[in-house]
């Protein structure tokens, strides 16, 4: 069969290997994911009592619309009803919008690294795919701004920043808005929008007023710990949402995912827990990082990036003891977990330090 061209140079996911086969490979009773970013504390628990109490007929569609949670969503970010589109997770809602923007004549831009969905559609759709490195681990606003030009149909900008976890500003992101043409959309990733501290990341809910060409990602995988309900939404101006919608599938989010992401927003006070808890675990592994001379990125996320050139090398030592994580060519991504995992992680780290290579966490 003829596919298009552009596919022969992508690879399908590939899900990494379950915890039972890890657990036989390396004869473990225990396994720790901390790999995908997920929250280690799941959901709340009147998600589970939704769920519980679910009632519906089964052989009947979904809501398209998703009326329900599309009208408390809109309460909860104080937005027109109109201004939401909701996807399975926000990797449909990067899809559609590449989907619709993107043909072979046009290009994104985007920071390297970066969340990998932004470039692998960009493919897909034939676009040219403008990578500008990091800088520390933070996105160089201005080197991006260089490579925009009339061709460049959207810039994707994920703040936080996955992997590194770092953030652009209040007043770069302003700056950097009013410099960007009004024919080019921008796109806010901010999966991790509800774990940041900092107080001068962006208030970016206004800024949509103030730019018909900017648009706000956030999902429930993360903090509302929604992961295996697939339920994201972006944020931006109606008229465009409404040209968006043409391309999402009419079915695309299910009633129990509907149902859960409802029930998630009405407890503010375990989302709270989980920002405090993921905020300790930072804490401890920024404080490691510092006792023993180590190379990271300083995270406002779910995780944490450790520099090396030898991830696969520390990715497979720790998988012997246990940890799953996520190796990078220049480093791993570790995600914050409950806090006996965290100690346990720091000191198998340590004692890779101590006793095995310390050479694999080198700054």
């Amino acid at each position: 069969m003829l596919v298009k061209n552009q596919l022969l140079s992508l690879k399908a996911y590939e899900p990494g290997k379950t915890v039972e086969e890890i657990k036989n490979t390396y004869g473990l009773k225990n396994i720790v994911k901390l790999a995908s970013n997920e929250n280690p504390y799941g959901c709340s628990k009147k998600v589970s009592e939704a769920l519980a109490n679910f009632s519906a007929e089964y052989a009947l569609y979904p809501d398209g619309a998703a009326g329900r949670l599309r009208e408390r969503v809109a309460k909860h970010v104080d937005v027109d009803p109109k201004a939401l589109i909701f996807g399975s997770g926000l990797d449909e809602v990067i899809q559609i919008i590449s989907r619709s923007l993107l043909t072979p004549q046009s290009n994104i831009v985007m920071a390297a690294p970066s969340f990998s969905q932004y470039k692998l559609h960009a493919v897909i759709e034939g676009a040219e795919v403008r990578e500008v490195p990091t800088v520390d681990g933070y996105h160089d606003l201005e080197s991006m701004l260089k490579r925009v030009d009339p061709n460049t149909k959207i810039v994707w900008l994920c703040n936080p920043n996955n992997p590194t976890g770092t953030y652009v500003n209040g007043t770069s992101l302003k700056s950097f808005l009013q410099r960007v043409p009004q024919d080019t959309l921008v796109v806010l990733d901010e999966a991790y929008y509800e774990y940041v501290t900092a107080s001068d990341y962006p208030n970016t809910l206004p800024l949509l007023a103030e730019y018909d060409n900017l648009m706000i990602l956030r999902t429930f995988s993360k903090a509302y710990g929604l992961a295996g309900f697939r339920v994201g939404y972006g944020i931006g101006s109606p008229d465009l949402i409404q040209l968006l919608e043409v391309t999402r599938l009419p079915f695309n989010t299910n009633r129990l995912g509907q149902t859960a992401a409802v029930a998630a927003l009405d407890d503010e006070a375990f989302l709270q827990h989980c920002v405090r808890k993921n905020k300790n675990g930072l804490d401890a592994f920024t404080a490691f990082c510092n006792k023993n001379h180590l190379g990271f990125y300083p995270s406002q996320a779910n995780f944490i990036f450790l520099k090396t050139d030898q991830a696969n090398s520390l990715f497979e030592l720790l998988l012997q003891k246990g940890f799953i994580i996520r190796p990078f060519p220049n480093g791993v991504r570790i995600t914050i977990g409950k806090e006996e995992d965290n100690r346990q992680l720091l000191l198998s780290l340590q004692d890779i330090l101590d006793h095995e290579s310390r050479h694999l966490l080198s700054s």
